[in-house]
């Protein structure tokens, strides 16, 4: 499965795709930033024109975006979530299913703590990417990345405590399995 993880921005949107057949990896990345000389409705139609050629030419699966929930300058705000709408209008232009998730748990499912400094968030996508060890990338596309890690790790968690196979590869209800069977499925590592 390849997932689109969209930092959204009027002034600048990251974006990245990552591969989790397998360990998670980075396929793509980058930034859209439309020039500021341009008038608003104008770099809004950049973002989105941006970001169907980039759905267009790296083909994810999935795709997942930060929800918007506060800021300290109602201005800025209204932009950012104007930015967004563009944004989800351009993943639901290529029927795709996209996940929300809030800046804290995209912190929390790839540092471990919801509160996590943007620097911090990059260099743990370095360490969980090895394609992103390679190269240092900008603090949007990283973003991105965490948040596309994160919907994936969603994805796994979900998958996981829905089914899982049993006896002769028949999937079973994990609500009705035992302390013993808990024991072998997949867990988080804990944090701290």
């Amino acid at each position: 499965m390849r997932i689109l993880g969209v930092d959204p921005g009027s002034r600048a949107t990251g974006w990245a795709v990552v591969a989790f057949d397998g360990p998670p990896a980075l396929l793509a990345s980058g930034v859209l930033r439309p020039p500021v000389s341009l008038p608003f409705e104008k770099r809004l139609q950049t973002l989105y024109e941006g970001l169907q050629a980039v759905i267009d030419r790296e083909r994810p699966d999935a795709a997942a975006i930060e929800k918007v929930f506060a800021g300290i300058n109602p201005q800025s705000l209204i932009a950012l979530g104007q930015a967004r709408g563009v944004l989800l209008l351009a993943l639901a232009g290529r029927s795709l299913a996209v996940g929300e998730l809030t800046p804290a748990e995209v912190k929390r499912a790839v540092t471990g703590a919801g509160n996590a400094e943007k620097l911090q968030v990059r260099r743990m996508v370095a360490a969980l990417l090895p394609d992103a060890r390679r190269r240092t990338l900008p603090l949007d596309a990283a973003d991105a990345a965490a948040i596309a890690l994160a919907h994936g790790y969603q994805i796994a968690i979900r998958g996981a405590r829905l089914t899982r196979p049993g006896p002769a590869d028949q999937p079973r209800d994990l609500s009705q399995h035992d302390s013993a069977d808990a024991s072998r499925g997949w867990r988080r590592r804990p944090s701290g």
